[in-house]
């Protein structure tokens, strides 16, 4: 078929490639802008917009959809059977939405209407969620609303992160998009059934403070939020007013009479409103994330020291 793929973030990177590598032709990439990026901050181009130009797809990037009738116009003149959508980042207009032949294709990572929104790996983990999965959805006006068309799930575990959970509902979607578009056409043998109004959940974008650690939660909690928010946003707490970055924890067991948020032995155990966490891995600002047995060699953390506000 004759493609536009819309995308921006490395998550849309593996279903790029597998269009490609599929035999579609992909008449142009939309991605966001070049952006500042890593300590230097400098401008750099997105993982979709430099994985297109190694394929040698011509790229564009504009900075708003919604008004722009030249891009419009540009779009429609494509001819395009489809336009695949991977965590584009710009909401499609109308008039984009409805000029390729088969219309536009979202791949959306959560098992619709669970999690529509901005930030549904990251929620589903959150949350204590069983199953995370992807759905290829007929995208209409709405948010995350459209009919679906095919999905897949996967399980999650205690010792699933976003890291784990991204890369493998990156692949999924990679796979079933492939799998939708081959199966579409003038008798396609997917059904799109629409979603149901019951069980929608909405994944609201993450801010920083997101990541703050709050020590009187249960200690399960905590742990999906390290889990869920490295590396970003990051799960964070204070050591006398310096942020430290937690990557990684562990269940202990709570012991008696230790207020939440104060470390119960000299190994990083920190007592939780129910339960408690060993912290195995965590960073101070302006370092890379490290062990913590490497960290209390260089700063001890005694009993009794409080972390957080």
């Amino acid at each position: 078929m004759r493609l536009a793929f819309m995308g921006t973030p490395d998550f849309a990177v593996p279903a790029l490639h597998a269009l490609h590598a599929a035999g579609h032709e992909i008449a142009v990439v939309y991605s966001q802008p070049p952006r500042p990026a890593g300590r230097g901050q400098a401008v750099r181009a997105q993982p979709v917009h430099r994985a297109a130009e190694a394929l040698g797809i011509p790229v564009r990037t504009p900075t708003r959809l919604r008004a722009d009738h030249a891009e419009h116009a540009f779009f429609r003149g494509l001819r395009l059977d489809a336009a695949v959508v991977a965590a584009y980042g710009l909401i499609l207009p109308e008039a984009m939405l409805r000029a390729p032949r088969l219309g536009c294709l979202n791949i959306h990572a959560s098992l619709l209407p669970r999690w529509r929104g901005a930030a549904p790996i990251q929620c589903a983990i959150l949350a204590g969620d069983a199953e995370s999965g992807v759905t290829i959805m007929q995208m209409d006006e709405g948010l995350d609303t459209g009919a679906m068309l095919l999905s897949d799930r996967i399980a999650l575990t205690a010792e699933t992160t976003a890291t784990s959970l991204h890369d493998g509902l990156a692949a999924m979607g990679a796979r079933l998009i492939v799998a939708a578009l081959d199966d579409s056409g003038d008798d396609p043998g997917i059904v799109a059934v629409p979603q149901p109004a019951e069980g929608a959940t909405y994944a609201a974008r993450l801010t920083r403070e997101d990541g703050r650690i709050d020590w009187t939660r249960d200690a399960a909690a905590i742990d999906r939020q390290v889990r869920a928010l490295t590396p970003w946003p990051g799960a964070f707490t204070t050591l006398d007013g310096t942020v430290l970055k937690i990557g990684a924890t562990a269940p202990a067991e709570r012991r008696a009479g230790i207020a939440p948020g104060c470390a119960q032995d000299d190994r990083l155990t920190i007592a939780c409103g129910t339960g408690a966490l060993r912290i195995l891995r965590l960073q101070r600002p302006g370092r890379a994330m490290m062990d913590a047995e490497a960290f209390l060699r260089g700063q001890a953390i005694t009993a009794g020291t409080r972390l957080g506000s």
